[in-house]
């Protein structure tokens, strides 16, 4: 595999990271699409707490695979995947760590249209681009309280106004995600990322793209999905006021 950089001191390749549990019907397909995106050398899936085959078809699919032996949650896999990366370029001896670009495993083929969020960062126009969806195929989700909690968080602690504030689609610079860890537990981390890149003075742009997933139904396990959502965004932000002595 050839060096993520290049001589003037810039990235060249992107590590793609795709946390996953339970995505067996789906992971393969969303690997091989993430695969074909121009400037992905390296794709990790990061298996955590599976019940199903999803590391092995990750692995067929010609993904690295990281395992965690329970269910850890959305931002545990985020840094062991990161983690992961870091391990294999120093293995490789690259001098330029690639940015990474974070997936969510049941995309299938419609990830192939991630390639848009890679550029900004290569070329350095931006520190961390944000997927914004289409509206889904198929119908379901929330009444928007999340969404709303979520983007006056942002607005009110960093004066940006996010489209899409809970998309986890993002292509971001290794600079920027050490900026931005320890990541905000659970459901609150891209909520946590936007917050803690925009502080840190770095640039976040928001690029649509062509991505469908499976979306949550309104039935009660749809609400209960919600209500952690909800309790997870409103902690992240919280701990972001509390550190800048806001209430």
């Amino acid at each position: 595999m050839t060096s993520p950089g290049n001589a003037s001191g810039v990235a060249t390749h992107v590590a793609a990271i795709l946390p996953a549990k339970d995505e067996a019907e789906r992971i393969g397909a969303t690997v091989a699409a993430v695969r074909a995106i121009p400037g992905v050398d390296l794709v990790v899936v990061v298996d955590d707490g599976s019940s199903d085959a999803t590391a092995e078809l990750a692995a067929a699919a010609g993904a690295e695979v990281a395992r965690h032996a329970r269910n850890r949650g959305k931002a545990a896999a985020m840094t062991t995947g990161a983690a992961y990366v870091a391990r294999h370029e120093g293995i490789e001896g690259g001098e330029h760590p690639r940015p990474l670009l974070f997936v969510d495993g049941d995309l299938e083929g419609s990830a192939a249209n991630l390639g848009v969020l890679v550029p900004p960062v290569l070329e350095g126009r931006a520190d961390m681009t944000i997927a914004t969806l289409p509206p889904q195929r198929t119908a379901g989700g929330g009444h928007g309280f999340v969404v709303r909690l979520a983007r006056k968080g942002i607005e009110d602690l960093t004066g940006f106004s996010a489209v899409q504030p809970l998309s986890g689609m993002r292509c971001i610079s290794r600079a920027a995600f050490d900026a931005a860890t320890p990541l905000a537990r659970g459901w609150g981390v891209e909520v946590g990322l936007t917050v803690d890149v925009l502080l840190a003075g770095l640039r976040v742009e928001e690029v649509p793209c062509e991505l469908h997933h499976r979306v949550s139904g309104r039935d009660w396990r749809g609400q209960l999905h919600r209500a952690r959502q909800y309790r997870d965004v409103a902690l992240a932000l919280a701990r972001r006021r509390a550190r800048r002595g806001l209430r």
